[in-house]
């Protein structure tokens, strides 16, 4: 089944929406071999910007915001939330291409998509989906739109196929671990030592939605905690922690900052870091029963 066949039932915006995203994936994934190597700019949080970054994050202000099919949109690689005329209410934030600085050893980046109503500065517990699209051997499109998650893959003749409908998070035990363990936060550092004593294996390649994607499918948790000298973590709420728990809350795991539902928490701003615990219910569950 095509990706339009399987999102009929939904709201026309948001069909559109998401096929636009889908549209542009489509794209970028044909023009890593083209847009390879350094841009000669920073993004907002002072990271120098690879070529790939820059391009993909026009063809999507030009595909969603300046073709009308979203109102407000958010990317990671800009500093304000841009608005454009539209008759539609849709707000996107969108992580452009999350795990950039893995392009120069070829490994797998992504596309990470929240997609809200009234604009994007709201808890990710209102949303009303969100997507990502994974570049690597295959490109993969997975979606939620508050009934299920599904997984395409992008076929020969172009097209995205459904590969599984109806994902549930797996029960392997897996650990993708980020920030350096000299830095752990106390009870954070215990979390790790009962999982390593419980015999997870560890799983981390440095691109957020890689590692999601594979807890997704395998199971286990993926953390990038507050450490010291960095207590809200390094991962963005709106752009890449959100998006990405309320896809896996879907497929029936959860997520947490360590203290709370991370999709209760408001975002004050478009850069807002958040702590993320993201995976299982019973690894959210261990992490949030810890003392502080």
């Amino acid at each position: 089944m095509h990706l339009s066949k399987h999102l009929e039932g939904y709201d026309k915006d948001i069909v559109e929406a998401v096929l636009g995203i889908a549209e542009v994936s489509k794209a970028i994934s044909r023009g890593f071999i083209t847009h390879q190597g350094k841009a000669e700019s920073d993004n907002i949080y002072g990271e120098q910007q690879a070529r790939m970054d820059v391009w993909a994050d026009g063809l999507f202000i030009k595909e969603l915001g300046e073709s009308g099919l979203v109102r407000y949109l958010a990317s990671e690689e800009q500093p304000e939330v841009m608005e454009f005329e539209s008759d539609t209410d849709l707000g996107i934030s969108i992580d452009p291409l999350d795990g950039s600085s893995l392009l120069s050893v070829n490994l797998t980046v992504g596309t990470i998509v929240g997609i809200q109503r009234g604009g994007v500065l709201k808890p990710g517990n209102e949303m009303v989906g969100a997507m990502y699209v994974i570049y690597g051997p295959l490109t993969v499109l997975v979606y939620a739109l508050g009934n299920g998650v599904h997984e395409f893959v992008l076929n020969a003749d172009g097209d995205f196929v459904l590969r599984r409908e109806n994902l549930t998070i797996g029960s392997e035990k897996r650990l993708g671990q980020g920030a350096a363990r000299n830095t752990y936060l106390l009870f954070h550092e215990e979390f790790i030592s009962m999982l390593e004593a419980d015999g997870y294996k560890i799983r981390f390649s440095g691109s957020f939605v890689a590692d999601v994607h594979q807890i997704l499918h395998k199971g286990g948790v993926f953390t990038y905690p507050g450490y010291r000298g960095s207590e809200r973590g390094k991962l963005r709420l709106l752009f890449e922690c959100a998006p990405m728990g309320y896809i896996v809350t879907q497929a029936g795991g959860a997520v947490s900052d360590g203290y709370v539902d991370l999709l209760t928490i408001q975002p004050q701003s478009i850069s807002e870091r958040a702590p993320v615990y993201i995976g299982g219910k019973r690894e959210i569950e261990l992490i949030m029963g810890l003392p502080k």
